[in-house]
């Protein structure tokens, strides 16, 4: 299960970083990215890690804004945004894949955590 958490309200400009922990499994062989839902949209792509740490991908609407991490031994995966504008506001949810790359497509992955909420307020 994927638990993700660290989302809250912050001001345009702010910083905020999101955590996903993987309970009770290992997400050692697993590529891991994230996504978001705004209001009456469709969820979308943020960015993603490959299984093996070594490829990343970012939408362009966050890229040089916002970092993807991961830590094998804190079996957590991390987003790291700055610079936020309040376009940013949405439910964030972490996913994961086994053995994949870092990719960008919604339905690659395959196990989903709940989503936490980032308010960005102008």
């Amino acid at each position: 299960q994927l638990q993700a958490c660290g989302g809250g309200l912050v001001q345009a400009g702010g910083s905020l970083s999101l955590s996903c922990v993987g309970s009770g499994r290992s997400l050692n062989i697993y590529a891991l990215g994230w996504f978001r839902q705004a209001p009456g949209k469709e969820r979308e792509f943020v960015a993603s890690i490959s299984w093996r740490g070594d490829s990343t991908s970012y939408a362009d609407s966050v890229k040089g804004r916002i970092t993807i991490s991961r830590d094998i031994i804190k079996n957590t995966l991390y987003l790291q945004m700055h610079s936020l504008k309040v376009e940013d506001s949405a439910v964030y949810y972490c996913a994961g894949r086994p053995w994949g790359g870092s990719s960008t497509i919604t339905q690659d992955f395959t196990d989903w955590g709940q989503g936490t909420l980032v308010t960005v307020s102008s």
